[in-house]
């Protein structure tokens, strides 16, 4: 039986796992997300420069560890503004610790999706 995603929202990190666009090898890095329904949302500070966003658009096939869970998925860019303020809010509103020390983040960065196979 499959893990409930949402007795995994709360984790601090989940870990992405890219294939690299390069090297073929595989990237993972520990990532700030939030999760709505079976999809995971992330945030990038370097928009389209950081790397994993630039593995994710080469090959959007992607596994997410949580809390020792795995799943796989398939990154996509988000289209829709009220998708983009959704994840916005979702990120913001979870890390959002100290109000307002996320703003510039929340407006500036690049919202990414990964729908879960689950």
């Amino acid at each position: 039986m499959p893990p409930d995603l949402n007795t995994l929202a709360n984790q601090d990190f989940c870990y992405l796992t890219t294939v690299g666009r390069v090297t073929g090898r595989l990237h993972e890095i520990e990532i700030w997300f939030a999760i709505q329904g079976e999809t995971l949302y992330m945030l990038s500070g370097g928009r389209d420069r950081s790397d994993w966003v630039k593995n994710l658009r080469r090959n959007p096939e992607v596994t997410v560890r949580i809390n020792n869970e795995h799943f796989e998925g398939r990154a996509r860019g988000i289209e829709s503004e009220a998708e983009d303020e959704l994840a916005r809010g979702l990120l913001v509103e979870k890390y959002d610790r100290v109000p307002g020390t996320l703003t510039h983040w929340r407006r500036t960065a690049l919202p990414v999706a990964v729908d879960l196979i689950v």
